[in-house]
């Protein structure tokens, strides 16, 4: 018992010399230290991060908060601005598992005086990034907040957070759609050019369905995803992606986007159209419930290593944080 509670506290310590250890700019192995905070932050006790303070370097244009100067740390670091031999992808996992917390939530939800920006809007935009790293922790960031479902009409407002493009475009190939449909799509995903790439990484792609999913909890979610056509992206999507877990995924939400609120189900259409051959395992080919939230290869929520990890079974049957 001793010996787990000085190992915590060591994990403590460490992770707080990191912190500052990490912005010099010119650190040599900022990376690998964005790797260990990430590894580190599995312990709840690294949670109290949200609360420590300490001047930021002139450089970071920050504010006193640690957190708030990591978050900077990694928006600058998408284009090695701040330090030329880092990208600080892999503390995307690091708050992808601060957002597990209620308080962690909070903050990415909460307007900060220094900039006058909620801090999730500054992680949305990397949904699209080059970097895989980054947007898995990110995937994983904004599936996790979304477990405030207080907050969903800041998510979707359109001056708030506005996530919808930020979700429905990485899952969006070069499709095309009924002008009826396209006409009542969002701005962002109307006329998307030929070359329009969908995101190769199933399990980013599987958590950003579980993030429409969790927004579908209020009518209000239910009425916005129905009224920007979010039921063809999907329908598309299930279409084109041959992944068990990405398909059971877009049918829990068709189900749901086709229900009739007034207790008359109309689901069937929609099923129709998302029709597949039958597979080992379900051989009516009826859409089974939901599976697992994608994780696994080294992704947040696991211990981040330089090289993917093997794939877990998980056989939960509703989505979970990550």
């Amino acid at each position: 018992m001793y010996a787990q509670l000085f190992g915590r506290l060591r994990s403590l310590i460490e992770f707080h010399s990191n912190i500052f250890v990490l912005q010099n700019p010119a650190e040599p192995n900022a990376n690998e230290i964005s790797m260990l905070l990430a590894n580190l932050a599995k312990y709840d006790e690294l949670k109290d991060i949200l609360h420590l303070e300490r001047p930021a370097p002139n450089e970071l244009n920050s504010n006193n908060r640690a957190i708030d100067q990591l978050l900077d740390l990694f928006v600058k670091g998408a284009d090695g601005t701040y330090n030329k031999e880092a990208n600080f992808d892999y503390l995307s996992y690091l708050f992808a598992d601060l957002a597990k917390h209620s308080e962690g939530r909070k903050y990415f939800l909460t307007k900060q005086e220094y900039d006058g920006v909620v801090p999730l809007s500054k992680l949305v935009v990397f949904t699209e990034h080059k970097s895989e790293i980054r947007r898995k922790g990110v995937a994983s960031t904004i599936k996790n907040v979304a477990f405030e479902i207080d907050a969903h009409p800041k998510f979707l407002d359109e001056d708030e957070i506005n996530i919808l493009p930020y979700l429905l475009l990485p899952v969006m190939g070069n499709e095309e759609y009924d002008d009826e449909d396209s006409l009542d799509m969002l701005a962002d995903l109307q006329l998307l050019p030929p070359d329009k790439k969908r995101e190769p990484d199933h399990d980013i792609i599987q958590t950003h369905v579980e993030t429409l999913m969790l927004l579908t909890t209020s009518r209000e979610g239910r009425d916005t995803l129905r009224a920007v056509k979010v039921y063809p992206v999907i329908r598309e999507l299930h279409m084109h992606v041959e992944n068990d877990n990405v398909r059971e995924a877009c049918e829990r939400l068709v189900q749901v986007l086709m229900r009739d609120e007034e207790n008359d189900e109309k689901v069937d259409g929609g099923m129709k159209a998302l029709a597949r051959k039958p597979r080992p395992g379900n051989a009516s080919g009826v859409p089974k419930p939901f599976g697992r939230a994608g994780g696994g290869g080294g992704g947040a929520g696991s211990w981040a290593t330089q090289q993917e990890e093997s794939e877990e079974e998980d056989d939960d049957d509703k989505i979970t944080e990550v």
